[in-house]
Parts: structure tokens; C-alpha cells; sequence
């Protein structure tokens, strides 16, 4: 199982305007975070929403139905390169 490290030993530095800093130190205060608190949960809740995203396929109501009625057809085949896909996938699920 892989330890979590709970020390905060890393840094990231920023440059910013004067008065995106002024904008920054007021959300942080109406939240009752400091600076880095506030610029560390939203910094953070934004890159796990990125990660998300780029694991989701989003289709149009037009494009789910085409897809669903290919992924219905009787005469669908899989053709060689989706069947040595399987088998790749295979080996690493197994």
C-alpha cells in the first residue's frame, strides 16, 4: 500500500498582479482561510476536476444514439485491430 506524505515540504511559486493578490486575500478572508490555504483547496479541487474530465468521453444526444445502435447492429464485427486491443487489454486486467 502506498504511504501518504503528509508533510507539506514542497513549494509552488507564483507571480501575480497586485491586484489579483488583493482579489485572492479577500476570497481567502471571507472564507476565514489564510492565502495559502484558500490558494491550495482551489488549486487542488480544480486539478482533480481536470483529471476528471479527461477521463470522460462526452457525446451529444445524436452522437450516444449513432453509438448505441452501432454497439446494437447484429452485423457488427470486430475487426483485427479491436480484437488485438482486447487482448492487450486482457493481459493487463489479468
Amino acid at each position: 500500500m502506498a504511504t501518504v506524505n503528509n508533510r507539506n515540504d514542497a513549494r509552488i511559486n507564483v507571480r501575480l498582479s497586485s491586484e489579483l493578490k488583493q482579489t485572492i486575500e479577500e476570497a481567502a478572508s471571507a472564507l476565514g482561510q489564510t492565502v495559502s490555504q484558500f490558494a491550495v483547496s482551489t488549486v487542488v479541487r480544480e486539478a482533480r476536476q481536470v483529471l476528471h474530465d479527461a477521463q470522460i468521453t462526452r457525446l451529444s444526444n445524436r452522437e450516444r444514439d449513432k453509438f448505441l445502435k452501432a454497439l446494437d447492429s447484429i452485423d457488427a464485427k470486430p475487426n483485427a485491430a479491436l480484437k488485438a486491443a482486447a487482448r492487450r487489454y486482457g493481459k493487463l486486467r489479468g
